[in-house]
């Protein structure tokens, strides 16, 4: 990966509808160079997916909560039945194992307090769970999907 890939990727991380043509001049480059590039960084699992980002509040989704869980049993059948079921829950968006006091954490988007109790309902029939602490987003101060790439030149230059 070079100056010009990580180019593209800041790039299409900003817009990833933005024209083929467009980006090719953007990085001063020809549209099939450009081209090849964006196909390879697909290749590589480097670009995962290509989709589009909606407003929840828009979508009477306006209620953002973020859950805490401890798991009841720390064994390999709990976790895949946790996960099937979590999973599951469309409410759901973001599921994160974690180190230290707890054990997953959960982001969950719905339209009000209402909404998030039918989801919490369904989250306690899912697995057996120790403890659940919910704590509700007052506001977002930053939200982004785009990930910063100085560090993709640092592990560049070590593989080169």
């Amino acid at each position: 990966m070079d100056k010009k890939d990580l180019d593209i990727l800041h790039l299409l991380q900003k817009d990833a509808s933005m024209p083929l043509a467009d980006l090719a001049q953007a990085v001063n480059l020809s549209v099939t160079p450009c081209w090849r590039r964006v196909q390879k960084l697909q290749e590589d699992g480097v670009i995962r997916a290509q989709v589009t980002l909606c407003d929840p509040v828009k979508l009477n989704l306006g209620l953002t909560v973020m859950v805490a869980l401890k798991a009841a049993r720390h064994n390999e059948k709990w976790m895949q039945q946790f996960i099937a079921g979590a999973t599951s829950i469309p409410e759901i968006v973001e599921i994160f194992r974690m180190s230290g006091d707890i054990d997953y954490l959960l982001k969950v988007h719905v339209p009000d307090m209402a909404g998030f109790d039918l989801v919490y309902k369904k989250l306690l029939k899912v697995a057996d769970l120790q403890d659940v602490s919910s704590s509700f987003v007052m506001e977002v101060i930053k939200n982004t999907t785009a990930l910063p790439l100085d560090y993709a030149i640092l592990k560049s230059a070590k593989t080169a």
